[in-house]
């Protein structure tokens, strides 16, 4: 069954334009140093999975784009590279603590902004509109995808 993720990115890390110029529209996504936020990838993301991709901590933070999980799971490298912000001396390459999956832009959005998505009733439970919620990665229930995606007059995929 499919399940549905919001997935936030900073545009100066990697934006949805870096993303579809990237090869096949899809980058790793690299840097989750949260737990939880990297058991959603482990254990409960699978390839083809609906992903909400969020500009964050920018003027307007929203959704911006409708993409898909391209991978299984697999070790985030920055993790082993001492000259990256993402590096974890106590990670080793035969016990990686931290994973990432590729992520593949299907198609850029006008952007839903935070307000825009407040505002609608239908979202009033969405995860990342809870008050101290900053996970990098939260889950989306299907009603919840249908209401966005009708905000942003796509088809549901």
């Amino acid at each position: 069954m499919t399940k549905y993720w919001l997935m936030k990115s900073e545009p100066e890390e990697c934006s949805v334009d870096d993303a579809l110029a990237a090869k096949n529209s899809t980058v790793p996504w690299v840097g989750v140093r949260n737990y939880q936020a990297r058991n959603f990838m482990r254990d409960a993301m699978r390839v083809g999975d609906g992903v909400l991709f969020y500009h964050s901590s920018c003027a307007e933070p929203g959704i911006v784009g409708i993409a898909q999980v391209a991978s299984t799971p697999y070790p985030d490298p920055t993790q082993f590279d001492p000259r990256s912000p993402y590096y974890d001396a106590k990670s080793k390459p035969d016990e990686p603590r931290w994973l990432l999956v590729d992520v593949q832009v299907l198609r850029k959005t006008r952007n839903l902004t935070l307000p825009e998505l407040r505002a609608n009733d239908a979202l009033a439970d969405l995860v990342v509109l809870r008050k101290g919620n900053r996970l990098s990665i939260t889950p989306v229930e299907p009603q919840h995808w249908r209401a966005i995606s009708k905000l942003l007059g796509n088809p549901e995929r």
